[in-house]
């Protein structure tokens, strides 16, 4: 009988981030961070280790509601959209490949969801999404929050998403390459 290379052992422990070995225990810092309910779900023995808030994207808020719809602008031609879940509604504006509408499928919904967008230059874009009877902001212009320089808080590792329609091109070089070729014309 063979055995597997991560049989379970109570042998292991990963220090370095504070991973309790029973799932249903958690550790001290988590209930401070996360709140009482959370327990860590490692399943691997201490083998993983949590994905921590300097990886994380912040996400944009957005209000939706059903009677209006909100459009958002983005910088360039929209290439994929995620709906968190079925109260929301999305499609892009006839006639421009790079505004979203956005509208609540129900009349009302109680729980927040996520949206995601990449857009065709590799900005990745992420909004956590309310509903409001009135939403405060009805036309959303989004810039290019990865690549906008030094005014942008974002994370230390943010990534740009790589596209086939740019091969192994950097999207920040293709980027750079076109600004400098528009500046020398």
């Amino acid at each position: 009988m063979a055995s597997s290379a991560f049989a379970k052992t109570k042998a292991v422990k990963n220090t370095d981030n504070d991973v309790s070995s029973d799932t249903e225990q958690v550790a001290e810092h988590d209930i401070n961070v996360y709140g009482s309910g959370y327990t860590d779900g490692d399943k691997f023995e201490g083998l993983t280790r949590k994905v921590g808030f300097d990886r994380m994207i912040p996400p944009h808020a957005l209000e939706v509601a059903f009677n209006k719809t909100t459009h958002v602008i983005f910088p360039s031609e929209i290439v994929y959209v995620d709906l968190g879940d079925e109260n929301l509604v999305a499609g892009l504006a006839d006639g421009a490949k790079n505004v979203l509408r956005v509208k609540s499928a129900v009349k009302s919904f109680k729980s927040e969801t996520n949206l995601t967008v990449i857009t065709d230059d590799g900005c990745f874009f992420t909004f956590n999404v309310k509903f409001a009877k009135e939403p405060l902001l009805l036309n959303i212009e989004m810039t290019d929050f990865i690549h906008d320089g030094e005014a942008v808080n974002r994370p230390n590792n943010a990534q740009e998403i790589f596209l086939e329609r740019l091969g192994q091109e950097s999207p920040m070089l293709v980027k750079l390459i076109m600004k400098s070729i528009y500046k020398q014309d």
